[in-house]
């Protein structure tokens, strides 16, 4: 609707356009005038009025011909049109009704007729007007619903797809390198073979071998289930990456793929942990008739990481002289003892109570090394 609400009235006698016109704008409406029906269906199509008095007998175009050329044109069909005849003829008016009139009024005109029906016509349009506007509004919501469903429904399969794919990543890499490569979307770049100073924790069980060799392998699964499901709550507490499994041993990484500073000290940190959370494993075990023990080798220093194997299958490794110092050194130690490289040693020194256990002649190695055995952790 226009404000104020715009009338067009079409009529071939100068003086009744007068009058309507002083009538209307006397009320408040705003007027325009055409003197034929092909005036009067270009004025409507330029100014979209919001109710047109339309005189029915007139020149080149008469209006029942102009209310059948509105209706069929679905920009104009809901302005209403008012027919005015001058004669009350009824087959005019039934015409122009039936030809998409929405009123009529006979001349001459009575003024509160007039405008009573001009005020009806209005109200009928503003009704239409915000029934249409409350459709377009109800349209563009379905189709903005639509869109978010479409959305919604992609987010969906590219997040099943991610989960998919990380659940293929964590059975053959450690979990933090799964989570780095989801989170990044660049596994080819975190894979690549790279060097980083990094400290390595090796540890397994003692008498193992020989418990394997004469228990029953459904005992023995379970003791590597409750021996595992230790050793992993506090690898993934102290933020280590669990490397790989070697039957009882595990080979854990600090510093690699997530970067810590003191990488070192949180290494020691969770093999005292580790300690004495199997302390508790092997008392229950003794007495289950199973004499198994515990240690623990630590290294550090510059080594090769990378992703190694075949399209069917892949590991990240840690390659080098540092996983083997660890290892080695973990070989000699006995039954809850942890033995570390000097340069671990170094790193912590401030923070444990420790005692050196000299020069060690390790398998790999071309000369002695020094190893400290790291009776307390004080940090």
């Amino acid at each position: 609707m226009h404000d104020p609400p715009l009338i067009l009235t079409v009529d071939d006698t100068p003086e009744n356009l007068e009058i309507l016109r002083l009538r209307l704008e006397a009320n408040g409406y705003e007027v325009v005038t055409a003197v034929d029906g092909e005036e009067g269906l270009a004025k409507a199509r330029d100014l979209k009025p919001d109710l047109i008095l339309l005189d029915i007998m007139m020149p080149k175009l008469d209006g029942i011909s102009v209310v059948r050329t509105l209706k069929q044109d679905v920009s104009l069909r809901s302005i209403p049109v008012i027919l005015v005849t001058a004669k009350a003829d009824t087959q005019d008016v039934v015409e122009g009704l039936d030809a998409g009139g929405d009123d009529y009024l006979t001349k001459p005109f009575e003024h509160r007729a007039l405008l009573a029906r001009v005020r009806s016509m209005l109200r009928q349009k503003a009704l239409h007007d915000t029934v249409e506007s409350q459709a377009l509004r109800l349209e563009d919501q379905a189709a903005q619903l639509a869109a978010w469903n479409r959305s919604l429904e992609q987010t969906v399969a590219e997040q099943v797809t991610e989960i998919e794919r990380m659940g293929r990543l964590r059975r053959f890499l450690p979990a933090q390198v799964a989570d780095l490569i989801v989170a990044s979307g660049d596994g080819d770049t975190l894979l690549q073979s790279h060097r980083r100073d990094v400290t390595v924790v090796f540890c397994d069980l003692r008498g193992f071998t020989a418990f394997a060799e004469t228990t029953e392998p459904e005992e023995v699964m379970t003791v590597l289930s409750e021996y595992h499901s230790c050793l992993g709550e506090l690898i993934t507490r102290y933020g280590g990456t669990l490397e790989r499994f070697v039957g009882d041993g595990l080979l854990v990484v600090f510093n690699d793929p997530l970067l810590c500073a003191d990488h070192t000290e949180k290494a020691v940190s969770m093999a005292a942990g580790m300690r004495d959370a199997i302390d508790e494993h092997l008392e229950q075990w003794r007495k289950r008739g199973y004499l198994l023990g515990f240690g623990i080798g630590i290294a550090r220093g510059h080594a090769t990481i990378g992703q190694i194997g075949f399209d069917q299958r892949s590991d990240y490794a840690v390659i080098g002289t540092i996983p083997n110092h660890a290892a080695r050194l973990c070989e000699q130690a006995k039954s809850r003892q942890i033995l570390v490289s000097q340069r671990v040693f170094g790193a912590v020194e401030p923070l444990v109570e420790a005692v050196t256990v000299g020069e060690l002649s390790l398998k790999g190695f071309h000369r002695p090394m020094p190893a400290y055995e790291i009776v307390r952790w004080l940090g």
